[in-house]
């Protein structure tokens, strides 16, 4: 046997006092990453919050930018549209001129209807047609077999521009 007296082996004693501080630690560290879950679940969801607030405005912006260009390309039609509403009596004298002097008057007038018509701009034609009052005025009326009404004589010239009637023709109908 050995000469020392019997001491107490160390690795069997434990301190209760180092246990309960190994315990609070332990509880401590627990809490700990339970509150950084917590504050990795609210980042998550504050980040997920303005993601959706940044797709929800990009989609604003991008319906915005249709919406104007839209607007800008339909302001563009009307403003075309008024300036060929506005050359109709140019049209309306180089066609009267054309049916009195039609060598001298033809070049300009096929000029002016052609740069015209480049832009969307298409006289109708009614002679012999069925009447549309959508398209055409009656402002003459001569007998005819009675049966369904049809442009006779064209007065006056009537416009479409761009598939909308821009101006209705005057017509004469047999009824």
């Amino acid at each position: 046997m050995s000469d020392q007296p019997d001491q107490p082996d160390r690795a069997d004693e434990v301190d209760p006092q180092t246990v309960a501080d190994i315990d609070a630690a332990l509880a401590a560290v627990d809490a700990a990453e339970e509150a950084v879950e917590l504050d990795i679940e609210a980042l998550r969801a504050e980040r997920d919050q303005f993601k959706d607030i940044a797709v929800r405005l990009q989609a604003d912006f991008d319906n915005y930018r249709k919406r104007v260009a839209t607007q800008q390309a339909d302001e563009v039609q009307r403003a075309t549209g008024r300036i060929a509403e506005a050359l109709l009596p140019v049209l309306d004298a180089c066609e009267a001129a054309y049916v009195q002097h039609p060598a001298e008057v033809e070049p300009l007038f096929n000029l002016l209807l052609g740069e015209l018509r480049k832009l969307g701009l298409e006289a109708m034609n009614l002679h012999d047609q069925p009447f549309d009052p959508n398209l055409a005025e009656a402002v003459l009326h001569e007998p005819g077999d009675g049966g369904e009404p049809v442009v006779s004589e064209v007065l006056r010239s009537g416009y479409t521009w761009k598939g909308r009637v821009l101006r209705a023709a005057m017509v004469k109908v047999r009824d």
